[in-house]
């Protein structure tokens, strides 16, 4: 039995710098103990999106350790099908709100009397860009290059309708779990759901699966 290098590679560097994000998470975020609060850090979206990633990186180890199970590689396809699209969404998100609108996507500083700019804001608002990237790029960089180079592309009815089914899936669980942990801490973890009323966020909840949706359907588009 013989392990292609560069798959392989791949797969336990990206696990392993998820890992790395994970394990460098602040305990503490705006003088609130992380261990205090409903969800802890699985309130965010980001966390979430991580360990489905992490998941479909594991698995694809797996499958370069035993190239010849069809097991192995249909439950990667379907983990592969639902973190790359959150990935997408995650990364798009963030770094737009961290690069213009900061405010919106950090927890204030709970010392200052307005928001700082991203690059001035103190621990742990602004996370550790080593961190940041492992957090926030990594798995969108990673499950995009394995897709594009390593994957072939799914069919276009799975692609159009699956897509969506499993945007509204995951859509629908967050925006249910977000919420339930929000009417314990009293805010979100994302200002800019704090900020805005129920109404609002049940928009920000569809447009943000539509979006994973739609992106999936072009990246699978584009694949050769």
């Amino acid at each position: 039995m013989s392990i292609k290098l560069f798959p392989f590679l791949l797969h336990t560097t990206a696990a392993a710098v998820m890992m790395y994000g994970y394990a460098h998470l602040p305990d503490v975020v705006a003088n609130m103990p992380m261990a205090n609060m409903k969800g802890g850090h699985f309130q965010f979206l980001t966390i979430q999106g991580l360990c489905i990633a992490w998941i479909t990186m594991v698995l694809s180890i797996a499958c370069d350790i035993i190239p010849s199970s069809r097991v192995l590689k249909s439950t990667k396809r379907a983990f592969l099908m639902s973190a790359l699209p959150l990935a997408i969404v995650i990364s798009v998100i963030y770094w737009t709100l961290l690069l213009l609108l900061p405010h919106l996507i950090l927890m204030p500083d709970p010392n200052a009397s307005e928001p700082t700019s991203s690059s001035a804001m103190p621990e742990p608002q602004r996370l550790p860009l080593s961190t940041d990237l492992a957090l926030h790029a990594a798995p969108a960089i990673s499950l995009i290059i394995d897709f594009y180079v390593l994957e072939r592309k799914y069919p276009k009815s799975i692609s159009h309708y699956g897509s969506f089914v499993l945007a509204a899936i995951v859509g629908t669980w967050y925006a249910c779990w977000v919420e339930y942990c929000a009417s314990y801490n009293g805010f979100f973890p994302y200002p800019f759901l704090t900020q805005n009323p129920f109404n609002v966020r049940v928009a920000i909840y569809a447009g943000a699966s539509s979006f994973a949706a739609l992106a999936f359907i072009a990246i699978n588009a584009l694949h050769p």
